[in-house]
């Protein structure tokens, strides 16, 4: 049996960087696939996360550090292409292609446009690529408790749910290094919690369908519209994990079974961001630049103490910082693969 099913990553999630030049229909290129996910950051301004999907639709805008709810900016970013994507001048609200500005993005691939599931107690809307394990999943909340058909063929290791018709509602993260009791917000700081209103029903996700609790207006209010992302392992490809941070600078190593092309890290037991890493923004040991999901802040707002090297194997941390590495410290994270371990295409050192 080959050791991946994925001989080169970059085929289904890739980073592309740009600068802005204030034109019209610029089209951004370098993907590599025609993306169903786009996730854009300003790296030199204080300007908020950008989320766009094929399944909402090109242009529809969520904001991963902000509960807003979603927002209509067709005019600003246009279309999902064969190779990339295309966005306007920066002549309305969102800053995504000023003049000044460098921009990070992190592109999926899923299944295209959604078609029907009706694997869960309700019928979703789903873009899935079962190859990568990852699927893009929309619905409507029953206010009851309920299952929702993801359509992956394998069990989702993490879940991110967010609120479409309100600007009040946190995005939710399950993590299965958490279990189904705990719940995450990804636009916020917060530690992991294990309180009542659980979110998950306390029940694991199935290799059809996850859970959701009727009491949790955030992810299942009556009539209200949801997306999520959903992503399962697939080795040499992706990992969701967690570790115990060690207090070093030689800091504890995270085995992924590839070469990690991005990584973002929370820790659970306090209070801390979600840290943002990646091999373009860093295409040599260390990397340093770090955006943070839960925050608008530019690379240069986080300052130093939180650097990893990414390794044909994992990552390592290699400062000691309460983000990334405390002694004693509980952390999860997600990570995709530049190259696998080993197979057709095995990673080397960087």
């Amino acid at each position: 049996m080959a050791y991946t099913t994925i001989k080169k990553p970059s085929d289904y999630f890739n980073t592309v960087l740009y600068t802005g030049d204030d034109s019209s229909n610029r089209g951004i290129t370098g993907v590599g696939f025609q993306p169903d996910l786009v996730w854009n950051k300003t790296r030199n301004q204080a300007f908020n996360h950008y989320l766009f999907d094929s399944v909402r639709g090109a242009g529809q805008l969520i904001f991963p550090n902000d509960s807003a709810a979603e927002q209509d900016k067709s005019a600003e970013f246009i279309s999902f292409d064969s190779n990339g994507f295309t966005i306007t001048q920066n002549a309305g609200s969102l800053g995504i292609n000023w003049s000044s500005g460098n921009y990070a993005n992190w592109c999926w691939k899923a299944g295209g446009t959604g078609v029907s599931n009706t694997d869960g107690s309700i019928t979703s809307t789903v873009s899935a690529n079962t190859t990568s394990g990852f699927s893009i999943v929309k619905y409507t909340g029953t206010g009851a408790d309920m299952t929702v058909g993801h359509g992956l063929n394998a069990v989702p290791k993490m879940i991110i749910v967010k609120a479409l018709d309100t600007g009040t509602d946190p995005w939710w993260v399950y993590h299965a290094s958490l279990g189904n009791s705990a719940k995450l917000r990804f636009n916020e700081t917060n530690a992991s919690s294990t309180t009542a209103d659980y979110i998950w029903n306390q029940t694991t996700p199935t290799s059809s369908v996850f859970s959701l609790d009727g009491a949790n207006n955030g992810s299942n209010a009556n009539g209200n519209n949801f997306i999520a992302y959903c992503f399962a392992d697939v080795k040499g490809f992706s990992k969701f994990g967690s570790y115990t941070g060690n207090g070093n600078a030689d800091g504890t190593f995270c085995y992924t079974g590839f070469k990690p092309a991005f990584v973002i890290m929370k820790r659970t037991d306090t209070s801390a961001s979600w840290f943002m890493k990646d091999n373009k923004r860093d295409p040599f040991n260390p990397a340093e630049q770090t955006l943070a999901p839960d925050s608008a802040s530019s690379e240069a707002g986080w300052g130093t103490g939180d650097d990893i090297d990414l390794l044909s194997n994992g990552f390592k941390m290699k400062d000691n910082s309460t983000y990334i590495n405390a002694s004693g410290g509980s952390y999860i994270y997600m990570a995709f693969a530049e190259e696998p371990l080993v197979g057709d295409n095995p990673a080397t050192a960087r």
